[in-house]
């Protein structure tokens, strides 16, 4: 899978997702990660990329010709791979839909991603009417840019892309799976702070065993995240 971020910053996207599990699956070739500097495709001397806003208001907005650009470029490289793709394009805003496991799951069937990162007061509407299929938020709160949005979406895709994880079995059964949390999950040794694993874990009984962690699960989302619960029961 490849994945085209157009960002200000190139080296932070790079810093953050050439290690751990993406820099691996970087390595064995599964996944592509391009970031790929608006600046680049500024039309001045000094790879100027903002101006003021029309109408008055604080602050600076990005062009939309250096976006376009840039996107264009990038769209020209997977046309000539993949002549009949038309990539989503990913605007990572507050304004957004909340990215959620289940959009992962619908985004990792995709071959190629383009995520755009913001900046400054964002970005000039007409090229996001022009190229953004997709409007995606972490959450709400305000960030300084979308680098890190984008770095946790490519992260959350990344790992439901067959081989990226070491054990594919284990992206089946994680939290928000069936809109439920993650069990509680115990290690050796079996008595630690004069706490002991359940002994439910320890019999081997693996039909008890699941039948125990499903339980788990039921009970931490109900206790920490209950709106779960309520939309499982939609």
């Amino acid at each position: 899978m490849n994945f085209h971020i157009m960002t200000l910053f190139p080296e932070m996207i790079l810093q953050g997702l050439n290690t751990s599990i993406t820099g691996r699956a970087i390595e064995k070739g599964i996944i592509n990660i391009e970031a790929v500097n608006i600046r680049d495709y500024a039309f001045n001397k000094h790879n100027k990329v903002d101006d003021y806003i029309y109408g008055g208001g604080a602050g600076m907005l990005m062009q939309a010709e250096p976006v376009y650009l840039c996107y264009e470029a990038i769209l020209s490289g997977i046309i000539e791979r993949t002549p009949k793709c038309r990539p989503r394009v990913i605007y990572l805003t507050p304004q957004g839909e909340v990215f959620t496991q289940k959009k992962a799951q619908e985004l990792a069937k995709e071959e190629d991603l383009i995520l755009l990162c913001g900046h400054y007061e964002g970005i000039d509407e007409r090229v996001l009417e022009e190229i953004v299929t997709d409007n995606i938020s972490i959450g709400d709160y305000v960030l300084t840019g979308g680098e890190l949005p984008a770095m946790i979406v490519t992260d959350a895709v990344s790992r439901l892309i067959p081989g990226v994880l070491n054990n594919d079995v284990s992206a089946e059964f994680e939290s928000f799976q069936d809109n439920l949390l993650e069990y509680p999950q115990y290690s050796r040794p079996e008595i630690w702070h004069g706490k002991r694993v359940p002994e439910v874990l320890l019999s081997g009984h693996h039909a008890n065993i699941e039948k125990w962690r499903h339980e788990q699960s039921v009970l931490r989302t109900r206790q920490r995240r209950p709106d779960l619960i309520d939309i499982s029961n939609k």
